[in-house]
C-alpha cells in the first residue's frame, strides 16, 4: 500500500513539474517575440510634427549632392562613391524611392539643381594682419587697413608654377568681393559675415603656399626660416581667439594646397577643415576624404577653346612631359618610359617650365588625344587639369588619388583610370589606349567640354567655376561638423576638457 501510494506521488510530482516547464517555456518564447517585435522602426512616429527649424533645412540642403533625391552608399574604407543606378534595377523594382545617380550628362542637372536650391555659406574671416596674406605679394597696408581696395587695384599672384597653388587667394578675393556695393549679380556659393556666431565656417586667410614658395629657405642668419615663424605665429593667433576655443577649431577653414605648405602647423591646427591637393604627405589622423576638401590646381597650360572633337586633327596618340625620375610612388614613370619610348605616335620626354616649357606642353597637350597623368613625388600633379583644359582625355595611373567634387561628378565619364600594377605589364597600356575608339573619344572629349569650367579660377568668380565649386564642396561638410561640434557640447556644461593635441602619429613615408 505505501509502495502504491509513493508510486502516485511520484507521477503526481512528474505531472506537475511537466506542466510547469510547459509554462516557463511558452512564456518565455512569448517575451522573445515581444522584444523582437519592439526593436522594429516604429510606427506611431508622425513625421509632420517634427520640427522645421532653418538648422534642420540647412543640414537637408548641405548634405551630400541633393540627399533627398538621391541615396549614396556607405563609404567604403575612406573614399565615398556614387551608386551606379544600373545595379539597383532590381531593388527599385522593389523599392519605390530608389534614385538614378549614375554620373552621365546629368551630373551637370545635378549641379544646377544644388544651386537652385543652395543656401549660400556663410564665412567669417579673420582680419589677419597683411603679413599672413597679401603683404606676401608685396602689397604695402595704407591707413592702417588690413584689405586692399580690390575696386582700385588687385595684387598681382607670381606667375609660373606658383599660380598652381593659388587657391586662398582667389578665396579670399572671392569673400572681399562679395562685400561691394557694386558686387556682380551672379549667384553666389558663399559670403562674408562679420559676426562668428551666424557664420558656418571660419576662414583663415593665410596664403600658406606662397610662404612655403618664397620662405621656406633658411637665412645663414637665422635659425628658423620665414615660413616656420609664420606658422609659429598664425598658430598663436589662432589658439587665442574665442572662435577657436568655442570649437577648438574644428569649425575653421585652411588652405594648405602645396604639399609643404603648414608643414609644422599643421600637426597643432588638425581639427580644421584644409583644403589641399591631395593627402600624400598627410597622415590619415591628420587629414582625410571625411574631414577635409581636395580642390583642383590651378592649370598653367592655356584654355583650348577654340577647339574642336576632331579626333583624327590630333596626331599624338598618348602625352607625358615633365620629370621622369621621382621619388617614392614616382618611380613608375620611369618604368613606364621604358615601356613606352619607341611607341611611334607616344611622346614621352623629360621637361619642365624652363626655356619655354609651358609653350612647348600646351602644343602637345592640344594636339595629343590621350595624356598622361602619372603619380610622383605625390599622388596628384598639375597635369591633370592642364589636360582637362586642353581637352586630352586624361589617363590617370596613381593609385592613391583623390579628386575635386568627386561626391558629384563620376570621373571615369571623362578620364581613364589604370591601375599602377595594370599600367606596368608590358603592353598592357598601349593596347588599352589603342582600343579606346573614335566614338568613345569623342563622348569623353565632350564631357571634358561640360566639366571645364569647373577648374577656372578667375576674378571675379563665375558661376560654376573653382572657386564656387571649392565653397560649395565645403559647404557639403558643414553637417557634418555642426554634428561634432553637437555632441562635443553634450557635457559643456561641466566637463573638464584637455587639448593634449595629436600623439604617436604613423607618417607616410614621404612625409617631410
Amino acid at each position: 500500500m505505501a509502495e502504491r501510494n509513493a508510486l502516485s506521488l511520484g507521477i503526481t510530482s512528474r505531472n506537475f513539474l511537466f506542466c510547469l516547464f510547459t509554462i516557463i517555456s511558452i512564456l518565455f518564447i512569448l517575451s522573445w517575440f515581444f522584444v523582437l517585435r519592439s526593436t522594429g522602426r516604429p510606427n506611431f512616429i508622425d513625421h509632420n510634427l517634427l520640427p522645421n527649424s532653418k538648422f534642420l533645412a540647412t543640414s537637408d540642403n548641405r548634405g551630400s549632392a541633393t540627399h533627398s533625391q538621391n541615396e549614396v552608399e556607405p563609404s567604403i574604407g575612406n573614399r565615398s562613391i556614387l551608386v551606379d543606378a544600373e545595379e539597383q534595377e532590381e531593388e527599385t523594382s522593389q523599392e519605390n524611392a530608389k534614385a538614378d545617380v549614375k554620373c552621365n550628362t546629368n551630373d551637370i542637372v545635378l549641379l544646377a539643381q544644388q544651386k537652385e536650391n543652395k543656401v549660400v555659406l556663410k564665412v567669417f574671416m579673420y582680419d589677419l594682419p597683411p603679413e599672413f596674406h597679401f603683404g606676401l605679394l608685396d602689397w604695402k597696408a595704407q591707413g592702417g587697413s588690413v584689405w586692399p581696395d580690390i575696386r582700385s587695384k588687385i595684387p598681382d599672384y607670381p606667375g609660373g608654377l606658383n599660380l598652381q597653388h593659388s587657391i586662398e587667394y582667389w578665396l579670399t578675393l572671392d569673400l572681399l568681393a562679395s562685400e561691394l556695393p557694386d558686387a556682380p549679380n551672379a549667384p553666389r556659393s558663399a559670403i562674408r559675415v562679420h559676426n562668428s556666431s551666424d557664420a558656418d565656417i571660419i576662414f583663415v586667410p593665410f596664403f600658406s603656399s606662397l610662404c612655403y614658395n618664397r620662405y621656406s629657405k633658411a637665412d645663414p642668419h637665422q635659425r628658423k626660416t620665414k615660413n616656420k615663424l609664420q606658422q609659429e605665429k598664425l598658430v598663436r593667433f589662432l589658439i587665442a581667439q574665442k572662435e577657436w576655443k568655442r570649437s577648438r577649431g574644428r569649425d575653421h577653414l585652411i588652405v594648405a594646397h602645396h604639399p609643404n605648405s603648414l608643414l609644422d602647423a599643421r600637426m597643432k591646427l588638425w581639427r580644421a577643415m584644409f583644403i589641399l591637393s591631395d593627402f600624400g604627405r598627410y597622415p590619415p589622423n591628420i587629414a582625410n576624404v571625411d574631414k577635409d576638401v581636395i580642390a583642383p590646381y590651378k592649370h598653367v597650360i592655356g584654355s583650348n577653346v577654340n577647339d574642336s572633337p576632331d579626333f583624327d586633327s590630333r596626331p599624338t596618340l598618348l602625352y607625358f612631359q615633365g620629370a621622369i625620375y621621382r621619388k617614392d610612388g614616382g618611380y613608375i614613370r620611369q618604368e613606364l618610359f621604358y615601356l613606352l619610348k619607341d611607341e611611334q605616335d607616344v611622346h614621352f620626354a623629360f621637361g619642365s617650365v624652363q626655356k619655354d616649357g609651358i609653350k612647348k606642353a600646351t602644343k602637345g597637350m592640344h594636339s595629343s588625344k590621350f595624356c598622361l597623368n602619372i603619380a610622383g613625388d605625390t599622388p596628384s600633379s598639375n597635369r591633370l587639369f592642364d589636360a582637362i583644359a586642353s581637352r586630352c582625355v586624361p589617363v590617370i595611373i596613381s593609385d592613391d588619388i583623390e579628386l575635386p567634387y568627386e561626391d558629384v561628378l563620376d570621373y571615369s565619364q571623362f578620364c581613364v583610370f589604370v591601375r599602377s600594377s595594370d599600367a606596368l605589364k608590358e603592353k598592357f597600356l598601349i593596347n588599352l589606349i589603342r582600343n579606346i575608339g573614335k566614338d568613345e573619344w569623342i563622348r569623353k572629349w565632350q564631357k571634358l567640354k561640360e566639366v571645364e569650367n569647373f577648374y577656372e579660377f578667375q576674378y571675379p568668380s563665375k558661376e560654376g567655376d573653382a572657386v564656387q565649386m571649392i565653397w560649395q564642396a565645403v559647404s557639403r561638410k558643414v553637417p557634418a561638423i555642426r554634428l561634432k561640434l553637437n555632441k562635443y557640447r553634450r557635457f559643456s556644461s561641466y566637463a573638464v576638457r584637455s587639448d593634449r593635441g595629436v600623439r604617436s602619429l604613423p607618417s607616410p613615408n614621404n612625409f617631410w
